[in-house]
């Protein structure tokens, strides 16, 4: 019975705790769900509810789509350069959902769990373009599983309302240049866990010193308590002292 709940868990047959939740960290139906949203008390992802104003979903938005793209990037550059003030970020990811549960959702996965702590409670004091901004540990761990996959081969039908991710992304270029930045600033300034983990690595690249020869390899032949007794010559035997001055009338000879 164990073994069949651990095989269900987070799944559709899961009829305890919602799936959507485990895997996206939002839900549709909220706090009304009929299932179980078990918030984890330790993540490396956290998500910041509804950031992501998006100009384009205002009925009456002037942009052409090239401000609209530069509005986007600025705000991602923005939120990251934010986000690794608090530790290693690995990843960040804003939603392009309409739906009320993920609309402009923000969601950061950092290297430690104690990182996406310590940027939970600095965000949950902390106000962008006028509002209060809401953080919280999310469940998410793989956005793979958490992202549509119809979406990314432009197949998804429900479009913005579809209760899986839709990521909107800004160009590679930028992610690769504010990764790389982030890389420099920790390398200029490292903090004491990337001290630690240098020292590790420098300890680990260190040659070991050289062996030195064993005992075993400065003993004479035959002294090893392992090696077989040493064997004379019969000639040997034969000149022994001993042999020489034994007369053939000795009464200890023997055969």
């Amino acid at each position: 019975m164990a073994s069949h709940l651990s095989n269900i868990y987070g799944s559709e047959q899961d009829k305890v705790n919602c799936s959507f939740y485990l895997k996206i960290g939002a839900c549709r139906h909220g706090e009304r769900c009929s299932r179980k949203h078990i918030k984890p008390t330790f993540s490396q992802t956290l998500v910041i509810a509804n950031m992501y104003q998006n100009p384009a979903h205002d009925p009456n938005c002037k942009l052409s789509e090239a401000e609209l793209t530069a509005y986007f990037e600025t705000f991602y550059e923005d939120v990251f350069c934010e986000l690794v003030r608090y530790g290693n970020l690995l990843e960040m990811h804003v939603c392009d959902n309409v739906g009320d549960h993920l609309i402009g959702n923000v969601y950061a996965r950092y290297d430690w769990e104690d990182e996406a702590q310590i940027a939970v409670d600095a965000f949950n004091q902390r106000w962008y373009a006028g509002r209060p901004l809401f953080a919280e540990l999310s469940p998410v761990t793989d956005f793979r599983e958490a992202c549509c996959r119809q979406n990314d081969m432009g197949e998804c039908n429900r479009g913005g309302f579809c209760n899986f991710m839709h990521l909107k992304e800004p160009r590679s270029s930028l992610v690769r240049e504010l990764h790389a930045q982030q890389r420099v600033e920790r390398k200029l300034h490292p903090s004491a866990r990337d001290q630690e983990r240098a020292r590790e690595i420098a300890d680990f690249a260190r040659p070991a010193p050289p062996r030195s020869p064993s005992p075993r390899h400065h003993r004479r032949p035959g002294s090893d308590d392992h090696s077989p007794p040493r064997r004379h010559p019969a000639e040997e035997l034969d000149s022994s002292p001993a042999k020489r001055t034994r007369r053939p009338d000795d009464p200890d000879r023997s055969f």
